[in-house]
């Protein structure tokens, strides 16, 4: 009788995990495919969905031009960035503590049950609205789980010599996911609002599937309590401060804006107090969420005002660039409305080129010459380009309009990589997680932030001159003087989505009076006259918006400036190009957290290496 063979136990790490090198040469690339696919899928949905608002509301049967509907509207487009941006950390500490395969396994499965969620939606008006809105901030939660951990697993997968390449190809596709999100929306929505969350689902399921057969956790795994306190009170702190900003860029009262709402200074307020409380905690409890002290690092606190900075400048300019050629460039140039989504991100995509041409290289560099003339540099840049795009007309050449979104690109390019180095390499080796998952917090909350300043600055713009010029024009082309002044009254957050939204307002608004109008109307409810009457107001509040983007991005060139020298005393090895790169997926509009495992406490391999 044979004595049967056991096959020796995989080497394990520390934390009882096996170790990656024991699963085999190809483990590491099936890890890099699958994270790949779940990051590519997720920022897919994210801008996917920007560009099918138009279809959504249509499909939906909700008027954007409604005052009331202007939160359904924020809420669809932030509500994910909102829970993206407080969940964040706390996953990624989660995947520390239970592994972060399991958590990652978890937030690819609600990611995609989400996706077949939303597509069921059969109700209209405010239901079918707050059905999608629900379902989206769910939908946040697997997307933060997959963000909180995925770059961690390529960390534990990949050897450091192979690491950099293994998260730069991660992160830049990350930024691919988000102009393919455009282009699908503006092709799949007219066809069907439903599919643009269909589409994911096939690739939700397989990513799934293939995640809980061959991704297995090989980092190591630290016991430690959960900062309870500390994450309640950031939660509520962060969520409370950002609706209050969603809140106050919508109309209130006779204000065109709703910062005097009572409930927006008590959300604003309130959420501040409670996140004073949050640093008090941090400061007293033995593992914190926040490791505050790192803030005494001059790098790592000058670098990430930079950051923040210049995510507030770029944030709102892809919002800012869609309403200006859907509602005004475009339709002047023969687009019909109902084209123009699709349309605008075709015209945006200098942009993303730009980025993905200079933000490589710029890592690169920065490992050879230094971080310190990237970092200035580009956010000069990108302050330069700026200034350029508001003495554009606003019916521009299109190649220099192009030209100047590409140098926009290439400045924001130049100081997302140098500038993640900067950061990353002040920052002690076993503090690394903690302090990429709190620039991760940051540059999510930045985009909610950008969003409500940009938003703010245009409608304070617009609601000087956007009245009169509206009723002047209308009364001009024989409307009623009590109809034009009804009209004109219009909140201008409302012109504004009409126009980001692809709508001509004047078809809806005149229904009823067409008929009694010169030529019925033609005129009004054609391609030029909307976007005429409206250039001059909104180039008005677009300088506004572009000067607060301007002297944030000089500020941030001046927070450059301050990082000073970083010495190699907290690390044995520079920080790699493609953890770097990693901040890539951060400047698309998300931020996925570095969570590096200690050098001395990481695999064998890595410590060969």
């Amino acid at each position: 009788m044979g004595i049967a063979r056991r096959t020796p136990p995989a080497p394990a790490t520390p934390g009882g995990s096996p170790d990656a090198s024991a699963l085999g040469p190809h483990y590491k690339w099936i890890a890099l495919s699958n994270t790949t696919l779940g990051v590519l899928m997720v920022m897919i949905n994210q801008s996917i969905v920007l560009i099918a608002l138009p279809d959504i509301f249509r499909g939906v049967h909700l008027d954007p031009l409604d005052p009331s509907n202007t939160s359904y509207l924020l809420w669809m487009l932030m509500g994910f960035m909102v829970v993206t941006a407080v969940l964040v950390v706390t996953f990624g500490r989660l995947g520390d503590m239970f592994g972060r395969v399991r958590m990652y396994n978890m937030g690819f499965a609600v990611f995609t049950a989400c996706s077949i969620m939303l597509s069921l939606t059969w109700m209209h008006g405010s239901a079918g609205a707050l059905w999608l809105i629900g379902w989206r901030i769910v939908q946040g939660i697997g997307g933060a789980l997959l963000f909180a951990n995925s770059t961690a697993i390529l960390t534990d997968a990949f050897p450091a010599k192979q690491r950099g390449t293994a998260l730069g190809i991660n992160s830049i596709a990350a930024i691919a996911g988000s102009f393919l999100g455009l282009i699908l929306g503006g092709v799949l929505a007219p066809v069907n609002w439903k599919m643009i969350f269909l589409v994911s689902v096939p690739f939700g399921v397989f990513g799934t599937i293939w995640a809980y057969v061959k991704l297995h956790d090989t980092g190591v795994r630290r016991k430690a309590k959960m900062d309870w306190w500390g994450n309640v009170t950031f939660a509520v702190g962060l969520i409370s401060v950002l609706v209050g900003i969603t809140y106050g860029i919508q109309p209130y009262g006779s204000s065109s804006m709703g910062w005097g709402n009572p409930w927006v200074l008590t959300a604003l307020i309130g959420g501040a107090i409670v996140l004073v409380g949050f640093v008090v905690i941090e400061n007293r409890v033995a593992e914190p969420l926040f490791r505050l002290s790192l803030f005494r690092l001059r790098a790592f606190t000058a670098g990430n005002i930079a950051s923040l900075l210049t995510a507030l400048g770029r944030g709102g300019l892809q919002f800012m660039l869609i309403i200006w050629l859907q509602g005004i460039w475009l339709p002047l140039h023969g687009y019909s409305f109902e084209q123009t989504p699709l349309w605008a991100g075709i015209y945006m995509i200098p942009l993303t080129i730009g980025f993905l041409l200079s933000a490589p290289v710029s890592g690169w560099l920065s490992d050879h010459f230094g971080s310190r003339a990237f970092t200035v540099g580009g956010a000069l840049l990108t302050a330069a380009s700026f200034v350029a795009l508001m003495e554009l007309p606003t019916d521009f050449s299109y190649w220099v309009f192009a030209l100047l979104i590409l140098v926009n690109g290439l400045g924001s390019g130049l100081f997302a990589s140098p500038n993640r180095a900067e950061i990353m390499n002040a920052v002690p080796a076993d503090a690394r997680g903690a302090g990429a998952g709190m620039t991760a917090t940051f540059q999510n909350s930045s985009m909610v932030l950008s969003i409500g300043i940009f938003f703010s600055l245009m409608i304070a713009g617009l609601s000087h001159t956007l009245p009169h010029t509206m009723h002047d024009g209308l009364v001009a082309q024989g409307v009623p003087n009590a109809e034009a002044t009804q009209i004109s009254q219009l909140p201008p957050i409302a012109v504004l989505f009409a126009a980001f939204l692809g709508y001509n307002p004047f078809q809806q608004l005149l229904a009823g009076h067409l008929g009694g109008l010169p030529h019925g109307g033609a005129t009004i409810t054609g391609k030029e006259f909307f976007p005429h009457l409206i250039s001059g107001p909104f180039h008005h509040g677009l300088v506004i918006a572009f000067w607060f983007a301007v002297a944030a991005c000089v500020v941030a060139a001046f927070s450059s400036l301050m990082t000073g020298r970083i010495g190699r005393r907290h690390e044995k090895r520079p920080e790699p190009l493609g953890e770097e790169l990693a901040a890539v997926s951060g400047e698309a509009g998300i931020a996925m957290s570095e969570l590096v495992v200690p050098e001395e406490s990481g695999s064998p391999e890595d410590r060969r290496a």
